[in-house]
C-alpha cells in the first residue's frame, strides 16, 4: 500500500465503485424482484475463488427444479461467499436475490439459503461465545478482506441494509411451517438496522406462541441482539423476567439467561448461575446446538455449554490468570482466523 492509490484509504473509496454499500443501495427494487442479474455490477468484486460474474449463474441454478444442481449451487455459494467464516463484498450484492430465492426455491433449501444471508451480514464469530461476542454483528473497522482490500464492515453494512430493505419478505417467514426456517429467519432479522420496533414486536409475538425449543431460543437471542446494538434500556429487565420465572420452560429460561448476560456487564446473580450450571441443563446441549448463534461456537455439539462456561468465568480471577491474551482466548482465536482466513 505504498503508492498513491492507497492514500487516505479507505476513506477515498467511500461512495465510489469500490464501495459495495453504494453498489447494493443502487440496485432498484424492480431489478431485484425481476432477478435481472445483468443490471448488477458483479464485475467490480471478486468472490473467494474467482470473479464476481460467476455468482449470478449459481443464483439462477439455485431455483432449479432439479434437486442435484440446486444443491450443488448452494454449496458453491457457501464456499464462494463465506469462506472459513469470513464474508466478502460480492456476497452483499447477492443478498437481495438470496432473500427472494428463499421464498420460491425448494423448501429443503430455504433455511440454508437464509442462513447464508445471515452469515454474509455478520462478523466472523466462530468460537466467540463471550458476553461481548455472542451477539456481535459489526466487524472491527480496520479489518479488511484480502482478495478485494475492502473493509469487511462495509460488506456487513451493505448486507444488513439489504435485509432491512426487504423486511416484507422476511417477517412472514416467522410463521413458516418448518421450525428451522423460523429459527434462521430470526437470525436474519436480528441484523436489521431500521424498523426495529416493528421487527422486535414481530419477534415477541412469535415467541408468545412458539413451542419449538430451538426457535424459542433463537427468537430470544434475536430480540436481545437488536436491543443490545440499539441500546434498548428495557431489554435487560425483559430478559431477567424470563430467566427468573420458574413457570417458564427451561429452554426459555436458559436462552434468556444468555441474553441477559450479553445485555449487561453485571456479574451473574447466584440464581442465574445456579440455573445455567445445574447438571440438568446439560441435557439441552444437543437440543439447542442448531440455534444459529450457538452452532459456530463449538462444532462438536456443545455450543451451549461452551457459551455458559465462557460467560460465567470470563471475569473471574482464575480466568484472567489462565488467559495470556487478556481479552479472552476465543477473542484471540477470532482475530487470528479473521486476519488470516
Amino acid at each position: 500500500m505504498d503508492d498513491d492509490r492507497w492514500d487516505d484509504w479507505p476513506e477515498r473509496w467511500v461512495g465510489t465503485d469500490c464501495d459495495v454499500r453504494a453498489a447494493v443501495s443502487a440496485i432498484p427494487r424492480e431489478v431485484k424482484d425481476g432477478f435481472r442479474y445483468d443490471e448488477v455490477p458483479w464485475q467490480r468484486f471478486r468472490h473467494f475463488y474467482g470473479p464476481g460474474e460467476e455468482i449470478p449463474g449459481l443464483l439462477a441454478t439455485l431455483v432449479s427444479e432439479d434437486a442435484e444442481p440446486a444443491d450443488r449451487a448452494l454449496r458453491q455459494l457457501w464456499t464462494s461467499l463465506h469462506h472459513q467464516g469470513n464474508t466478502i463484498a460480492v456476497g452483499a450484492l447477492a443478498v437481495p436475490f438470496l432473500l427472494r430465492i428463499a421464498a420460491i426455491a425448494r423448501p429443503e433449501l430455504r433455511a440454508q439459503t437464509l442462513r447464508l444471508v445471515a452469515e454474509i451480514g455478520r462478523c466472523q464469530h466462530m468460537g466467540d461465545g463471550s458476553r461481548e461476542g455472542l451477539l456481535q454483528v459489526a466487524e472491527e473497522p480496520e479489518m479488511i478482506e484480502g482478495s478485494t482490500m475492502c473493509p469487511v464492515d462495509w460488506t456487513i453494512q451493505a448486507a444488513r441494509q439489504a435485509v432491512t430493505d426487504d423486511l416484507h419478505l422476511l417477517l412472514p417467514l416467522l410463521s413458516a411451517p418448518d421450525p428451522e426456517v423460523r429459527s434462521v429467519t430470526a437470525y436474519v432479522l436480528a441484523a436489521a438496522t431500521d424498523g426495529l420496533s416493528h421487527v422486535s414486536s414481530a419477534l415477541q409475538s412469535r415467541l408468545a406462541k412458539e413451542d419449538d425449543a430451538v426457535v424459542q431460543v433463537s427468537l430470544i437471542l434475536a430480540i436481545a441482539q437488536l436491543a443490545r446494538e440499539h441500546q434498548d434500556e428495557h431489554a435487560p429487565k425483559w430478559a431477567r423476567g424470563l430467566w427468573s420465572d420458574p413457570e417458564r420452560p427451561p429452554v426459555v429460561r436458559i436462552g434468556a439467561g444468555l441474553a441477559w448476560l450479553c445485555l449487561v456487564t453485571d456479574p451473574a446473580p447466584d440464581e442465574l448461575r445456579a440455573l445455567l450450571t445445574d447438571p440438568g441443563t446439560r441435557q439441552y446441549d444437543g437440543l439447542l446446538q442448531p440455534v444459529p448463534w450457538l452452532t459456530w461456537i463449538d462444532s462438536t455439539g456443545v455450543g451451549l455449554r461452551s457459551c455458559i462456561d465462557e460467560m460465567l468465568t470470563a471475569n473471574t480471577p482464575e480466568a484472567v490468570l489462565d488467559d495470556p491474551w487478556g481479552g479472552g482466548l476465543s477473542a484471540y482465536k477470532r482475530t487470528c482466523t479473521t486476519s488470516y482466513g
